[in-house]
């Protein structure tokens, strides 16, 4: 992914900004646009400094836009995000970006923060022959897990690697891949995470005898 030229952006105020889990937090402003469930956006404090891109996380339609992330310490970005609050500002660009999903059978994949895409889709609607393999490293990571649980039910998988956690896969979500006898055909796999998680679950799945027509990617940086 490359980033939304500053040009593009527009000043919002933001709404609310809370941590949801340790690290974790959840930002929210006024949508000014319309997207499609999967796409990305551009956050910058100011006009001038470059942005950094974040999946939307919040629906189609929803009144505001959710952006999900992690604080990282040497980050020039989230450590600010981090801290602010109802009625500061910053600078955002309208969705974009070819992420999107698809009303027929898929098979989704993320790691971590990676998520968000995902909630997107499932939040516009995207719910039918979907299945869900979240990939954590501790109970607290797995963002939405109540939402996604209670629609998807056994077809939301929790792949938890530090941990052992009733209901959950000890592994992580190659781990899980790799213990099925097999993987269908048929069905569309969405993957988004680390390059490192991408590129390995691609090649596991193309292994398995997915065709890799039928996997489309997203890494997280």
């Amino acid at each position: 992914m490359q980033n939304k030229l500053p040009g593009d952006l527009k000043r919002v105020r933001v709404e609310s900004v809370r941590e949801i889990a340790e690290n974790a937090y959840v930002l929210e402003y006024k949508r000014f646009f319309e997207f499609e469930a999967g796409q990305i956006i551009s956050i910058s404090l100011s006009a001038e400094e470059p942005p950094r891109m974040y999946s939307i996380a919040s629906g189609e339609k929803d009144e505001n836009i959710q952006v999900l992330f992690n604080v990282v310490s040497e980050g020039k970005l989230t450590p600010a995000l981090s801290g602010l609050k109802k009625g500061d500002f910053i600078w955002t660009s309208p969705g974009f970006g070819k992420f999107t999903g698809t009303s027929g059978k898929a098979c989704w994949i993320a790691q971590g923060t990676g998520i968000a895409p995902f909630a997107s889709m499932f939040r516009s609607g995207q719910r039918v022959g979907k299945t869900l393999i979240h990939g954590g490293r501790y109970p607290d990571s797995f963002y939405y897990a109540d939402e996604f649980e209670l629609v998807l039910k056994e077809n939301y998988i929790r792949c938890c690697s530090r941990e052992i956690v009733p209901g959950t896969f000890h592994g992580r979500v190659t781990d899980y891949l790799n213990s099925l006898d097999s993987l269908s055909a048929d069905s569309l796999y969405y993957l988004c995470g680390s390059s490192e998680m991408v590129v390995e679950t691609r090649d596991l799945l193309i292994k398995k005898g997915v065709s890799f027509t039928r996997i489309v990617g997203e890494i997280y940086f």
